[in-house]
């Protein structure tokens, strides 16, 4: 089973239609977040005294966390989803769903120990326990060391140079299965880019809109600006930054979540 071109639809369609799309699924996802956010803070007398934890279910938690990830991730890969549905387009590749949904796999499966890390964080996150403060001022250091490294800079040269990431990984996605293969992998380097900053987002807080905010910034600099190298290593002197003042100040935590 190969891939066959799709009928009725211009290469100039693709080029606005893709970007489109992908604006529109992270603008709902902000939606989705900032509705979230709101909700927890509403004050709802009966849930008086529960905790976010206590009142949103691991399900609810990876709708939650699927909804940040399109609000962050998906205006950074729009080269690589722009490029890959033009040749689907044209018949040399599976359709796009194939790529997105392995995409959309790779970045799920972290919901699971993220939900767990973050119900043991929040309440002494919420009553600003020095030791909490410490460990996020640590995952910053970290996300700091891990901006600098040779593996964060291979990742994001896969991310920023979309026609050589299809060189490379792009041999048989004309079927289902290797379209699958090549989103897992595009999901993997995209992780490996940004797998601290989410820790981070965990660390900090999850439904910080703050930090995503920041973070999403960050990200789609990283991968789309000119010089994004070079925006990856500002990013590090601020994760550094913030890490060493909670690490000698945990009271800062207030200001920072």
């Amino acid at each position: 089973m190969t891939a066959t071109p799709s009928p009725g639809i211009t290469d100039l369609q693709l080029r606005l239609g893709v970007p489109a799309a992908l604006l529109i699924t992270a603008a709902a996802g902000w939606w989705w977040s900032l509705r979230m956010a709101a909700d927890m803070g509403a004050g709802d007398p009966a849930m008086a005294g529960m905790t976010m934890g206590q009142m949103l279910s691991f399900g609810g938690f990876v709708l939650a966390w699927l909804a940040m990830m399109a609000a962050m991730m998906l205006p950074a890969i729009t080269p690589v989803l722009r490029l890959y549905a033009l040749a689907a387009a044209h018949g040399r590749v599976a359709p796009l769903p194939f790529f997105v949904v392995a995409y959309l796999v790779i970045w799920t499966l972290p919901a699971i120990p993220a939900y767990s890390v973050w119900r043991w964080l929040e309440t002494p996150l919420l009553q600003g326990a020095p030791w909490a403060a410490r460990l996020a001022g640590g995952v910053l250091a970290v996300a700091a060391i891990w901006q600098l490294t040779p593996l964060k800079a291979a990742c994001l040269r896969h991310c920023r140079s979309p026609l050589s990431f299809f060189m490379q990984y792009g041999g048989g996605a004309a079927r289902p299965l290797g379209a699958f293969r090549m989103g897992a992998a595009h999901g993997l380097f995209c992780l490996g880019c940004c797998w601290a900053m989410m820790a981070v987002l965990v660390a900090l807080g999850t439904m910080s809109l703050g930090w995503m905010l920041a973070l999403s910034v960050l990200i789609f600099l990283e991968k789309i600006a000119p010089g994004g190298e070079r925006i990856a290593i500002l990013g590090a002197v601020v994760f550094a930054l913030a890490g060493m003042a909670l690490l000698f100040d945990p009271g800062l935590l207030t200001y920072l979540n």
